[in-house]
């Protein structure tokens, strides 16, 4: 194993952006689902506003590159660094093998509009909890001149 070599590098490079890819989907689902439950038992840290900008936009992102039929720029990465690496498409280490088999669905058993509709259907979702749970931005304390 040498670790000046370009393949293992490329390899490593495709394991680590699977393991992002992952944690990715994590904090869009985990998130929204401790958003909710949050909501019901009155936990005040998911209405953190940058917290709820950034998790709104994660969903927006995929549910646009879905509606537009744009490929994961983290997918298109991985399968690049994969071949550079010399191996197929989603091959590697264990860990590496386990998070893409968790994350990747055979599409070829599901028609694209299907991962379209719930794409959008979880992004309403999470638009929805902005009404029903919303962020609220963190005020300042006052000033001496201000009390």
């Amino acid at each position: 194993m040498n670790f000046h070599d370009t393949q293992f590098l490329s390899r490593i490079s495709a394991d680590l952006i699977v393991v992002i890819h992952f944690a990715f989907v994590m904090f869009v689902l985990l998130g929204q689902v401790l958003i909710t439950i949050g909501a019901f038992v009155g936990w005040n840290w998911i209405r953190n506003f940058k917290f709820r900008i950034i998790h709104l936009a994660s969903i927006l992102f995929v549910v646009i590159e879905s509606v537009a039929g744009i490929i994961c720029p983290l997918t298109t990465l991985e399968k690049w660094l994969r071949k550079q690496a010399g191996e197929t498409s989603y091959q590697g280490d264990f860990i590496a093998n386990w998070v893409h088999e968790v994350l990747f669905i055979d599409k070829g058993t599901v028609e694209p509009w299907v991962f379209t509709a719930c794409y959008s259907l979880f992004g309403l979702i999470v638009l929805l909890a902005f009404f029903f749970a919303p962020p609220r931005r963190i005020s300042k304390a006052p000033t001496a001149e201000e009390v």
